[in-house]
């Protein structure tokens, strides 16, 4: 019988490190990775069989929980009628319509096939529409693995303890700057210091790769006041929190409009999806209609919108995000008077159905707060939850995620793990 075990063990032969995505190598936490066999609802199964209530959801997307009917039916019907044309499609226009009723921001949005390369593209776009070259990030925001991005990176670079990676290049590495992320004085002094060749900020605007850490009162106000007065396009990265909090984007919560905007995770349904968007100034230098050129073979893959579109449509049912709220708030609020009793050091940043434990004392408001976190604490709980038939992201620096899925006997189940 296959084992999570044996099919590690037979994954790096053929794959380098056994993984197709760094951090699902479970190094951080020193344990071996449990290979899935299958989903459902809140649950997963591994390869031994075991059953987890699965709070890493696919890193994000799956908010309505695994094989969603809908979502499932969707599939199938669209892979009826062929996976893949390389040619225009009826879904592709009913993404776009949800996706720019939904962004007052949008005007225009483009499909791609993972939030890596809508990152990539919009950074593009951005240089070419402003003719300038630097960009400047947060520490600890993780904006895919494009090289621009890469320095000072949450998420897995983080886990792994990977300042940059080797493969970028320095000259361009040296074009782009990284700030902490909360700090507006040290946006201005360093578009201060950059002068006229600020492309763009990129921002996550709530931080979900240095585990979840919102912005302070008035930081994306004033993001958004600073680049407008220097003439510098602001970037919004919802990925992860397009959709999950609000039907729509955080944005649209903290009553700001972004010059451009990235999108993944939840409009593909779990599917491989990513889309850029924004100002139809800004879009309109992209191929055919400009010179900024960008393209994907598979972009607006028809299973992908089917699912995608199946999604949203249900999240736009009555209460969704309510029943997130209530139920995600009774979680954390469970876990903070548990760990409270037992006089754990912790913090549990919040925001709707996404948040984060830390292992420290000190509130977490950006990359260097979030590091003191006691990783070795984190690996002990990581192991414990495990043991106890709960899957949490094998890093500290990660996101927890609730659906709708979920249920109260979950919920109940999770919290008797932790005491």
């Amino acid at each position: 019988m296959e084992t999570s075990k044996s099919l590690f063990k037979e994954a790096q032969r053929y794959i380098p490190g056994g993984v197709n995505s760094p951090v699902r190598a479970c190094r951080s936490v020193g344990v071996d990775p449990p290979f899935i066999d299958r989903a459902s609802g809140s649950k997963v199964y591994d390869a031994d069989g075991r059953e987890y209530i699965d709070y890493i959801g696919s890193w994000g997307p799956m908010i309505l929980g695994h094989a969603f009917p809908p979502v499932v039916g969707a599939i199938r019907q669209a892979a009826e009628r062929g996976t893949s044309y390389g040619a225009p499609t009826r879904m592709e226009i009913e993404m776009a319509k949800r996706i720019v009723d939904a962004f007052p921001s949008i005007d225009r949005v483009r499909m791609v096939s993972s939030g890596t390369e809508a990152v990539m593209s919009a950074i593009r776009l951005a240089r070419g529409y402003t003719k300038k070259n630097r960009i400047i990030k947060f520490e600890g925001c993780y904006h895919g693995h494009a090289d621009s991005l890469l320095v000072k990176a949450g998420s897995g670079v983080a886990t792994l303890g990977i300042p940059g990676s080797p493969g970028v290049p320095e000259a361009l590495a040296e074009l782009t700057t990284t700030v902490p992320y909360n700090d507006l004085e040290a946006v201005r002094s360093a578009i201060d210091r950059y002068g006229e060749d600020v492309a763009c900020v990129i921002v996550e605007p709530v931080a979900g790769n240095m585990g979840v850490v919102p912005p302070a009162p008035g930081f994306l106000e004033g993001l958004r006041e600073i680049t407008s007065e220097r003439g510098v396009l602001l970037i919004f990265d919802e990925v992860i929190t397009g959709f999950r909090l609000t039907y729509g984007g955080f944005q649209d919560i903290a009553g700001i409009r972004p010059d451009l905007t990235c999108l993944g995770k939840i409009i593909g349904g779990g599917l491989p999806v990513g889309a850029f968007g924004g100002r139809e100034d800004i879009m309109e230098q992209l191929a055919p209609l400009g010179p900024v050129y960008q393209a994907g073979t598979l972009s607006g893959n028809p299973l992908a919108m089917a699912a995608g579109i199946a999604t949203l449509d249900s999240l736009r049912e009555p209460g969704v995000y309510d029943e997130l709220e209530e139920k995600t708030a009774h979680l954390c609020t469970g876990i903070e008077s548990i760990l409270s009793n037992r006089k754990v050091s912790h913090r549990i940043n919040r925001v709707g159905s996404m948040f984060t434990l830390f292992f420290t004392g000190e509130d977490v408001t950006d990359f260097a707060s979030a590091a003191q976190s006691d990783q070795e604490a984190f690996s002990d709980h990581f192991s414990k939850m495990l043991a106890g038939g709960i899957m949490v992201a094998p890093s500290p620096f990660e996101a927890s995620f609730v659906s709708r899925a979920h249920t109260d006997e979950d919920i109940g189940t999770t919290l008797k793990a932790f005491a």
